[in-house]
């Protein structure tokens, strides 16, 4: 019987989780959604099927130990370095600016100071999950709205674990404050550099060792040793456990095998995250939420406003387009899963009350559920603009804008954003041209460097100021007009390199004849070729080209994967 009682509350976890996964699937839904309601129903303040007690505690800690070890895993220190601008400059940004407006709104509503600016960087916080698997489903994570918005959410991962380990660290009422962050950043900076050694000079060489064994299994084992005993050693030193888990997924990400680990571990880390997420729809107040629903939706329709009006300043001061500065601000507007671990501590639970705690983590929830309908709104607004901007481009009356760019593509479907994301990866300038409407729309909304022109208007080379390029890109084999074109560009512009991406052999000679670099698009994904020699002509080093075109494959067998396509 003690077996049975034991074993009751995960049977009753397993079967709310199941059951929410099939019906927030259809509904296409974020599942987290799911697991709270479940969680409310068979709580305490539901239905009662199950208490709280150690083992869902246990099971729910081991779910966000597991998120954060995933969000190490797409933490290396080349990812890093690849979105520094907007890791160092926009994310903090954000942060400053969101906290300091959600802090100001708690000061109002008679909370203590350092309370009102743990809540305000909580909501600054956005969805990890959530904008992962919308990105994913439109198959952006390589447009600069997905880059940029990838890069502030990393910042915000490391903003968090900071924040877990000092409110965590509250519960003892007798340190200040001061000392509690200081100390926290000593220790998580020694445990960074530990990890970073450990991850060089241990596990590496372990993970070699093991895959000569060929076994699947035993990398699943390890990395489960890694994730847990590295949490533990964090925990001794006074930090939390997510730190640990962290610094576990960011030593994996440095080698070879992160994509086979995260494989494996995928099904543990859903399955123990959504055990979490349902032990903190126990939590909240049932009778409190049905009788406040219109404060709920009121402040999660206020927090969503002011992200997206935030964001949208953060982007723009630093020199981002509208459309890409208006579609990071309606992607990042929901709260983060955060919010559910930070605000169901007991600190936090004694400052707000019961019924702010409530109001909160249901707001939180409540933006992950507004998030599809709002960036599908926010598209259409996006769209809309970029129609606005190529009538204005196209109307007979109007002056092209001058631009000066190191590279101009002409041409910016596929292949055309697959170059600008290289560019855009080693910061180098470039002016996308495109004639069809949809094609012109689609990248503009994506946050994508891009104009309207024709090829075939000799006017277009001194619109675009030619004479300030290095390189023109065309992404489309069109043989005929370049017969005519290509040498014009040749006399008036000697120094100006012509590449074409082409899809043959037969193809690549007939502009070879014209004095066109031609290249032949082989690679996965399309594009790739014609970037890789748009970088090695810009002064790309080889292993810098190797290792930015390993990522873009593995993001697209990511994506190709999480759709059932691969």
């Amino acid at each position: 019987m003690e077996a049975l009682h034991t074993l009751l509350p995960v049977i009753i976890l397993l079967f709310a989780g199941v059951l929410a996964i099939a019906v927030t699937r259809p509904l296409r839904m974020s599942p987290i959604v799911g697991y709270l309601i479940a969680g409310m129903i068979i709580g305490t303040h539901g239905f009662g099927w199950i208490e709280e007690d150690n083992t869902t505690h246990l099971l729910a800690e081991l779910g966000v130990v597991f998120l954060l070890f995933d969000i190490g895993l797409h933490f290396s220190l080349q990812h890093i370095w690849d979105a520094r601008k907007d890791i160092l400059g926009l994310g903090p940004l954000q942060i400053i600016l969101c906290t300091a407006a959600f802090a100001v709104i708690a000061i109002l509503m008679n909370l203590e100071v350092d309370i009102a600016i743990i809540i305000g960087v909580t909501l600054a916080l956005s969805s990890t999950a959530v904008v992962a698997q919308i990105l994913a489903d439109q198959n952006q994570q390589h447009s600069p709205v997905a880059i940029s918005s990838t890069a502030v959410l990393i910042f915000q991962d490391v903003c968090a674990i900071f924040l877990l380990i000092l409110v965590h660290s509250m519960e003892d009422p007798t340190v200040a404050l001061g000392s509690i962050i200081g100390h926290a950043a000593l220790k998580a900076l020694a445990a960074f550099v530990a990890a970073i050694l450990i991850g060089h000079y241990l596990i590496g060489p372990l993970f070699k060792l093991i895959a000569r064994l060929r076994d699947n299994e035993i990398f699943t084992a390890v990395a489960l040793l890694i994730v847990l005993a590295t949490a533990a050693a964090t925990g001794v030193l006074g930090l939390s456990l997510t730190l640990g888990a962290f610094l576990a997924g960011m030593i994996i990400s440095e080698t070879p095998y992160r994509h086979l680990i995260q494989t494996e571990i995928s099904p543990f880390r859903g399955l123990l995250l959504g055990f979490f997420f349902i032990t903190v729809g126990m939590s909240l107040n049932t009778p409190i939420i049905i009788e406040l629903w219109w404060k709920i939706i009121g402040v999660a329709i206020l927090l969503m406003l002011i992200k997206i009006s935030l964001i949208y300043a953060s982007a723009k001061i630093l020199k981002a387009s509208t459309n890409g500065a208006f579609s990071m601000g309606i992607l990042l507007a929901q709260g983060s899963e955060f919010a559910f671990v930070i605000f169901a501590m007991p600190a936090l639970q004694t400052a707000l009350g019961s019924e702010k705690a409530s109001i909160l983590i249901t707001a939180v929830a409540g933006s992950m559920v507004l998030t599809p309908l709002s960036v599908a709104l926010g598209n259409k607004i996006s769209q809309y603009q970029a129609d606005k901007n190529w009538e204005e481009e196209t109307s007979p009356s109007k002056e092209a804008k001058n631009t000066e760019a190191t590279v101009i593509i002409i041409g910016m479907s596929e292949v055309g954003q697959r170059i600008a994301d290289g560019l855009n990866s080693f910061g180098i300038s470039y002016k996308g041209i495109e004639y069809h409407h949809s094609c012109f729309v689609d990248a503009s909304t994506k946050g994508y460097i891009v104009g309207f022109g024709d090829a075939t208007d000799l006017r277009l080379m001194d619109t675009v100021k030619f004479s300030h390029a290095d390189m023109i890109v065309v992404t489309f084999a069109n043989y005929s007009i370049a017969k005519e074109l290509a040498p014009i560009v040749k006399e008036r512009y000697p120094n100006l390199s012509l590449l074409v991406s082409v899809k043959n052999k037969t193809e690549r000679e007939q502009f070879l004849t014209l004095g066109m670099q031609a290249i032949i698009e082989q690679s996965f994904p399309r594009g790739l070729d014609t970037a890789a020699a748009v970088l090695r002509s810009h002064g790309v080093g080889n292993e810098q080209l190797k290792n930015w075109m390993q990522r873009q494959q593995e993001n697209e067998l990511d994506y190709l994967e999480a759709n059932g396509l691969g």
